[in-house]
């Protein structure tokens, strides 16, 4: 497995999907990605750790941080490679980084934090919890979501990074967004 944290170097426009599970960040992302016609970084842990409960019936702890990061990525960097202008990600390192300070263990490898603070995106686009939660084998905190959003938003402040609220249904979260995307877009190709 690749063994870096860094975003290689690229021209794209990055955006990337931000919030509290179970909050659309998927669904909006994959809608993003074919509507600019552009690839989808799918979120790596999610696979990760349905992998890991399928096999051992585990959820996630203190250790799997550095393997999602690694992986996280790892995808971003290859598939950075066959975009053209966009690259929409359904998460990146600062929400790794935000989920194991808050969930698992409470702390976080100094070269995570240092990667997540210093890899670069044009626009953070923060889910709001105003979807309806969805169950499944590896999430885990449904009565902590807006506890959690309200942890997501600080740290875009703190950390100073552009973002944008995305709530409604997913027809207004898109036209919200794409009005946005299409800023950046004209802004820097046109």
């Amino acid at each position: 497995m690749e063994k870096t944290l860094k975003q290689q170097p690229s021209n794209l426009i990055k955006v990337v999907l931000f919030g509290p599970e179970s909050t659309g960040k998927t669904t909006i992302s994959k809608m993003l990605a074919r509507h600019y016609n552009t690839v989808w970084v799918q979120e790596y842990a999610r696979e990760y750790l349905q992998d890991k409960w399928n096999n051992k019936r585990e959820l996630c702890d203190g250790s799997d941080q550095l393997p999602i990061a690694y992986g996280q990525i790892k995808l971003e960097n290859s598939l950075a490679e066959k975009a053209e202008k966009l690259q929409i990600c359904d998460t990146d390192l600062l929400e790794t980084v935000v989920y194991f300070e808050n969930y698992y263990d409470k702390t976080v490898d100094p070269e995570l934090k240092k990667a997540a603070l210093s890899n670069k995106y044009d626009l953070y686009l923060l889910t709001y919890i105003d979807t309806t939660w969805e169950a499944d084998d590896i999430r885990e905190n449904p009565h902590h979501r807006l506890e959690m959003f309200k942890t997501f938003e600080a740290e875009l402040i703190k950390y100073n990074k552009p973002y944008i609220l995305l709530k409604g249904n997913l027809d207004t979260r898109l036209k919200i967004a794409t009005k946005q995307i299409d800023k950046l877009l004209k802004a820097k190709f046109i």
